[in-house]
């Protein structure tokens, strides 16, 4: 199954809360999920929301997660695996491995208004990874390692607004950054309290158990 490639907002309103998809449109009054506060598709007005079973709870959890990062199936099995044959507990050992990715700690690092803006970034060969271009969105960065935006990048509205934006909000404690010469670093790998992420990462490895 290829990557979704209809409207995001779809996704905050069927897991019934913002996934923060679309960047700054998500923190004004212009959010599908504050408009529209009900499943979409034909019946969604006035639908009730029946007592999901176990299973549900699980599969939604696992689906609110991946639609976050933006993964695909296979491509969040795959995480999952690597995440259960580490040691320590497995659902923060998963979360730990999203948070690495390239594009989400280009993310994290204001450089992009959402991960998919990130994402892109990776991918047009905007971000150097020590000095050197990446443009592998799931290469997993390590702590020390210096990430940076290009020239071409750093003249780009996109950009400059999400930096403007990341200025006036906190930072995580585990990336260093700076924001006038466009670059940051991990200084360490998160813990699970170093993830500001809403989510029941035990349901996702209940799920996977089965």
């Amino acid at each position: 199954m290829g990557r979704y490639t209809g409207p995001v907002c779809r996704l905050c309103r069927r897991e019934g809360e913002k996934l923060f998809l679309k960047g700054k449109r998500c923190f004004t009054e212009k959010c599908a999920v504050e408009r529209r506060g009900y499943p979409p598709g034909e019946h969604g007005v006035g639908r009730r929301r029946r007592r999901q079973s176990e299973y549900a709870l699980q599969l939604r959890e696992k689906q609110k997660v991946k639609r976050i990062y933006g993964l695909g199936e296979q491509q969040f099995s795959n995480l999952f695996g690597r995440a259960a044959k580490l040691p320590g507990i497995t659902g923060e050992n998963l979360l730990v491995g999203l948070e690495s990715r390239l594009d989400n700690v280009v993310y994290r690092l204001g450089f992009a208004p959402s991960r998919k803006g990130a994402r892109q970034l990776v991918r047009h060969r905007h971000v150097r990874v020590n000095g050197g271009t990446v443009d592998v969105p799931s290469y997993e960065v390590s702590p020390g390692e210096e990430i940076s935006l290009s020239s071409t990048a750093s003249e780009m509205p996109l950009v400059r607004e999400a930096v403007a934006d990341s200025k006036n909000r906190d930072r995580l404690t585990w990336l260093g950054v700076d924001y006038d010469g466009l670059k940051g670093r991990m200084l360490e790998r998160p813990s699970r309290t170093d993830i500001p992420l809403a989510a029941q990462e035990q349901l996702i490895v209940e799920l996977y158990s089965k």
